[in-house]
């Protein structure tokens, strides 16, 4: 596979990114955004009735010029009924308690632990070689004001000695909490001139959820599914919003920048992972009380819907969001559970994700490599996740696989029967400093090599807490393709001054928006705040561009 055009290419395309992809895309199989010509063709037919138009129907192309700009900030108003609205609350209100009240101390990326936060945690059984960070507790204590229905995050122990809900490492911080997602309310969506009725909308997110919420920000994440009611109106059978059938729109919390989740995605892109499409939006919803500002957004494209079908040749085949047990790959967790399908549920069939539990942990590692290499590239696209593994330590991210299980999507292409990667939530990379606990990317030995999740550049010294990382890591024909992907990546994509200048190209376009913020509805703690990111990320380009060039000149 040739390599995607650079972030210059990127810049210098500006506003015409997206209808000219596919002049200045060279990869084979693409993982920019395609256009109205060149994304695939839908096969089925749409059963929406005649009271929805073109760009409400299922058949329509997605129009990511339209939907995931690259150059302005789109507005989106929502319209929720009082009785919606009150719905969507009490269940908040039943899962973390009164609004406001109870910071968890954790509220930017980068800030220190405050009194009051929830201390790192503490997985029950770990791994032979597993060395906890200094001052881990033995036990979770839920901090004072928790709701008493309080569940432990995954992978925390309960109290009882024995762990939480995930496998190992998926507590590992604040990113390891699963209380789920509120139910789907209806609303009226108001974008372009345009209406749709009867749109899915609910909360969504795991620690962020949370976070917002006691810490008093109704700026909380969010998804849409434009037919998650069809069953009781017919007039919105298949409805799409411009051939999209779900969003998500990401709050930016823990990121005062606002930015990490679109830069992370062009990021992955311009270095050939297959990852979703972003843009900023300004969000405005009336709950009874008229429309009311929420802020500054980041949409973006679900990994289930238009994505398989833009960047796989066959979109038929299984999507799995992996989190909990068994979603580190530790040798005897596999459950269905931990492999949430999102295709073909009706379809009790997880062979693919066993034959990958059993590739990786066969004796063949140890006694034959070669014939273990052979095994584990049968079922899953090695290639592929070794190059997501070199972009993603380089960048630092400290909410994703290695520290947490979770924030990833499997995809098993039918025309190669091949799992590939799929990164997913990147609102916590590009930072050296850890903004959240964590007690992942741990060394094999007596020292840890890092205290907040983000794992050295030297993945040889990642546990097998992680083993799709350490066994990998271990075989010398991996390393040495793991260290070939990081030199690549410097070359072609991580260039501080390229970088600089994607930074402040998103920074001052959404900063009208993010100045109109208010208390209440915003993640920021000050607009100053929001102006000092865009420095302490191009200093984060320079550093680890220097870090990469020490490891490899090793």
């Amino acid at each position: 596979m040739t390599k995607p055009r650079s972030l210059t290419a990127r810049l210098l395309c500006g506003a015409l990114l997206i209808p000219l992809l596919a002049g200045c895309a060279t990869n084979v199989v693409s993982t920019a955004a395609p256009t109205a010509e060149s994304a695939p063709q839908g096969t089925k037919s749409s059963t929406a009735t005649e009271a929805v138009d073109a760009p409400h129907r299922k058949e329509a192309e997605p129009d990511y010029a339209l939907v995931f700009p690259q150059d302005s900030v789109n507005r989106i108003d929502i319209t929720l009924t009082p009785e919606a609205w009150t719905a969507l609350q009490s269940e908040m209100t039943d899962q973390f308690g009164t609004f406001g009240e109870g910071s968890l101390g954790y509220t930017r990326m980068g800030d220190p632990q405050q009194d009051g936060a929830f201390p790192t945690p503490h997985v029950g059984e770990m791994p032979e070689g597993f060395i906890p960070p200094e001052g881990m507790p033995e036990t979770f204590q839920p901090p004072e004001g928790m709701p008493e229905n309080f569940q432990p995050p995954q992978g925390m122990p309960r109290g009882d000695g024995q762990p939480g809900t995930g496998g190992p490492g998926g507590g590992g911080g604040m990113g390891g909490f699963d209380f789920g997602d509120t139910s789907y309310v209806k609303s009226t969506i108001n974008f372009n001139g345009e209406t749709w009725e009867d749109v899915g909308f609910r909360y969504s997110g795991n620690s962020t959820l949370q976070t917002s919420w006691r810490n008093g920000t109704l700026k909380i994440s969010f998804r849409l599914d434009f037919d998650e009611f069809e069953g009781e109106n017919p007039a919105i059978e298949d409805q799409r919003f411009h051939g999209f059938k779900q969003i998500s729109f990401k709050s930016n919390a823990m990121d005062d920048s606002y930015i990490r989740e679109k830069a992370v995605s062009d990021i992955f892109q311009d270095a050939g992972v297959v990852s979703s499409q972003t843009a900023f939006y300004e969000v405005y919803i009336d709950y009874g009380e008229g429309a009311q500002y929420f802020g500054v957004f980041t949409a973006v494209e679900i990994v289930d819907d238009t994505l398989i079908e833009s960047q796989f040749s066959d979109d038929s085949g299984n999507v799995y969001k992996p989190e909990g047990s068994g979603a580190a790959f530790v040798a005897g967790t596999f459950s269905k559970e931990g492999f949430e399908k999102q295709t073909n549920e009706d379809e009790a069939d997880w062979s693919d994700i066993q034959a990958l539990f059993e590739a990786l942990h066969s004796d063949q590692r140890t006694s034959d490599p070669a014939a273990w290499r052979a095994g584990l590239e049968a079922v899953f696209d090695v290639d592929a996740f070794l190059r997501w593994l070199a972009v993603d330590t380089m960048i630092q991210n400290w909410d994703t696989y290695g520290s947490m299980a979770h924030n990833y999507y499997l995809y098993n292409d039918p025309e190669d029967s091949l799992l590939t990667w799929i990164p997913w939530d990147n609102n916590m990379a590009l930072s050296g400093s850890g903004g959240m606990g964590g007690g992942g990317g741990l060394a094999r030995g007596g020292q840890n090599d890092r205290r907040g999740g983000a794992r050295e550049l030297d993945i040889t010294s990642v546990s097998n807490q992680w083993p799709l990382i350490s066994y990998l890591a271990d075989d010398p024909v991996y390393l040495a393709t793991y260290r070939q992907y990081l030199e690549e990546t410097l070359a072609t994509t991580w260039r501080p001054d390229e970088l600089s200048a994607l930074y402040t190209k998103y920074h001052d376009l959404i900063a009208p928006y993010v100045e109109k913020e208010t208390e209440g509805y915003t993640q920021m703690s000050s607009y100053d705040v929001f102006e000092r990111s865009l420095d302490e990320l191009i200093s984060h380009a320079q550093e680890r561009y220097d870090a990469v060039k020490d490891y490899l000149a090793e």
